[in-house]
């Protein structure tokens, strides 16, 4: 029974969701040059994403036609394909602007896993650069010894001070890699149990600290690692390419604070009784995002170019040395 009830709840959204995007599409004036703003808006949506894909896709093609270090170039691919993703998922909300809520907790979870495979494939790019494997126990003997300061609350759990070894990288690999485990695994946890209407107030805060706590130890990493080798990192833009990851998150983020607050002040509030202010919030964001992610796409036109692979300049990098 409660299957039952849940597939004819499902099919109530769905239809819904084609009545009102077949009343926007429909809808029409005696003048022609005047569309209904939600016309407006799906067109400019579909323009942005068109764009973002547009760049995205050139950067793409130029890294694989240089494919000169495919160690680099993986960890960059990966990096480049982040704003198109983040583009078309919120596109798809904005499409299905009448789903259900384990759906929206779909959408969402998948720009938080990937942004969690991103930040550990930045790191896995920063070791690259300084010709550092693990799996292959190399570490450079030039940046062996060095010293990594932690600051609190890290120093309730590490030393203040500690020198630089095969085991601080691991650990520091270790440190972003959780994440990428923990986000998917609260993810799949959130989803099942929204669908079975079973998410209550104390799990969904309980999800929440322990998701912040495992970002900002990835995060932390990241930092700690730009710390420590600023200098020899220098020539690859890192500070670049890594406000170009955490832009992203950091837009997506603080508007939904913005939007949430909004709300919450009456704002933005709902004229219709099948209207929710969640959805209305939904579309908001999803709608920044599609604009957002064109800036973004060629934003890493400039962090993460191919010339640095092409053959003229690899040559010209070995007369150098």
């Amino acid at each position: 029974m409660q299957s039952d009830r849940r597939k004819k709840k499902k099919k109530e959204e769905t239809n819904q969701s084609f009545e009102a995007w077949f009343n926007i599409y429909n809808y029409s004036t005696s003048e022609t040059t005047k569309m209904h703003p939600a016309q407006i808006i799906l067109y400019g949506s579909t323009l942005c994403v068109m764009i973002t894909v547009h760049f995205s896709m050139k950067l793409l093609a130029e890294h694989v036609l240089n494919w000169k270090k495919p160690k680099e170039q993986k960890a960059i691919v990966i990096i480049i394909l982040m704003a198109p993703l983040y583009a078309v998922d919120s596109y798809v909300g904005l499409i299905n602007f009448f789903g259900s809520e384990a759906f929206f907790t779909f959408l969402d979870s998948i720009k938080e896993c990937y942004e969690a495979l991103v930040i550990a494939k930045f790191l896995s790019l920063m070791y690259s650069y300084l010709d550092i494997s693990l799996s292959k126990n190399i570490v450079p003997d030039e940046i062996k010894g060095r010293e990594i300061h932690h600051s609190f609350p890290m120093t309730l759990f590490q030393p203040h001070t500690t020198r630089l070894d095969h085991h601080t990288l691991k650990l520091l690999k270790n440190w972003t890699w959780q994440f990428v485990v923990i986000r998917p695994v609260c993810s799949i946890l959130m989803i099942t149990l929204q669908y079975f209407d079973a998410y209550p107030t104390w799990v969904s805060w309980t999800n929440t600290i322990i998701l912040n706590i495992s970002v900002s130890l990835a995060l932390y990493s990241l930092v700690v690692f730009y710390h420590v080798f600023s200098k020899e990192l220098e020539p690859h833009k890192p500070l670049a390419k890594f406000l170009c990851i955490k832009g992203i998150v950091f837009f997506c983020f603080w508007q939904g604070i913005v939007l949430n607050i909004l709300a919450a002040l009456g704002i933005i509030r709902s004229r219709y009784s099948w209207l929710t202010v969640e959805r209305i919030e939904e579309g908001y964001q999803n709608i920044l995002v599609c604009v957002e992610m064109v800036f973004f796409s060629i934003y890493q036109q400039y962090a993460y170019p191919a010339a640095p692979y092409k053959s003229s300049a690899l040559s010209s990098d070995k007369k150098s040395k």
